[in-house]
């Protein structure tokens, strides 16, 4: 592990120590990180993932802390969160240039705003720019790569640019699963501004119906197997509802689980590995995991 010394020659952001990421995670759990770095700006996010890569240390990036499940006894490397530092959006040239660390809410209002569509159905989505890239996020059959024009990224210790057509994108993944994403650009058709409201508002109030927004949670826990969908498969297995201490499959959307209050993320766990094992043996599905798990070790 690399000292805070060392770390201070480099790096002008903040430094927490044994920070709980339980403060820092969508679904309200997890234990400490050994060391949470909050880059300034920019310039401190490069000079850090640049100094990690060629250093070959060991790293996490959680974003806003969508998606994940952290161990409860914490991660015992560096994690880094980019919201504070990388925030920046702007229009050039009728291309809109995005930080990692942008929420994906924030950029669907600005494209609306500056009359650019396309982006509208992904309004409620949480998560940053930067996940919602490594991740291809989608909803409502649009993916947000579908407008990307190319990704900076630090790929071993080097900052370079890639190319749509270069980044693999598919269903939940891209190439830049081992990179660190710096920004991107987007280029979006011009639009009508009332009616990209409207559609916003619309998905909106379909995801509030939908989805269980009144609880902690970490998102879709699964992939969508081909031709089917993750959630059904759950119910129909008649798991819905099924509680291991606070966590609970939700009542509302199967494919989330959420949290009641104070749940671990042990759980959690549980409740994946049930519905894994009961959806497989009464309907020969195998469920991948789209939730990432940090500080589980190789085993999980």
């Amino acid at each position: 592990m690399i000292s805070i010394a060392d770390i201070k020659q480099f790096f002008k952001g903040e430094i927490l120590v044994n920070e709980p990421l339980n403060k820092h995670t969508s679904i309200k759990i997890g234990g400490p990180a050994d060391l949470l770095l909050l880059p300034s700006d920019k310039g401190d996010a490069i000079n850090l993932s640049v100094y990690l890569q060629q250093n070959g240390i060991d790293y996490s990036v959680i974003g806003n802390g969508s998606n994940i499940l952290v161990s409860d006894a914490g991660i015992r490397e560096i994690v880094i969160n980019f919201e504070q530092g990388l925030k920046q959006i702007k229009l050039v040239d009728g291309l809109v240039e995005v930080e990692s660390g942008v929420m994906l809410a924030r950029f669907v209002d600005f494209c609306i705003q500056n009359g650019k569509q396309g982006v509208e159905k992904l309004a409620g989505i949480p998560g940053t720019i930067g996940g919602a890239i490594v991740m291809n996020a989608s909803a409502y059959k649009y993916e947000i790569s579908d407008y990307i024009v190319d990704v900076e990224v630090v790929r071993n210790g080097k900052l370079i640019r890639v190319k749509k057509q270069d980044a693999n994108f598919a269903y939940r993944t891209s190439a830049f699963l081992n990179d660190i994403i710096i920004s991107a650009v987007f280029e979006l058709p011009d639009g009508n501004i009332d009616e990209m409201q409207k559609t916003r508002i619309e998905y909106l109030q379909k995801r509030n119906l939908t989805q269980p927004l009144n609880y902690p949670n970490s998102g879709s826990v699964f992939k969508n197997p081909p031709g089917n969908y993750a959630a059904k498969l759950i119910e129909d297995a008649d798991l819905k509802g099924l509680r291991i201490g606070n966590a609970q499959i939700s009542e509302k959307h199967a494919n989330f689980i959420v949290n009641l209050g104070n749940a671990k993320a042990e759980d959690v766990l549980g409740l994946i590995q049930t519905c894994k094992e009961i959806v497989e043996q009464k309907f020969d599905v195998y469920l991948e995991l789209e939730l990432k798990l940090l500080g589980f070790g190789k085993s999980e």
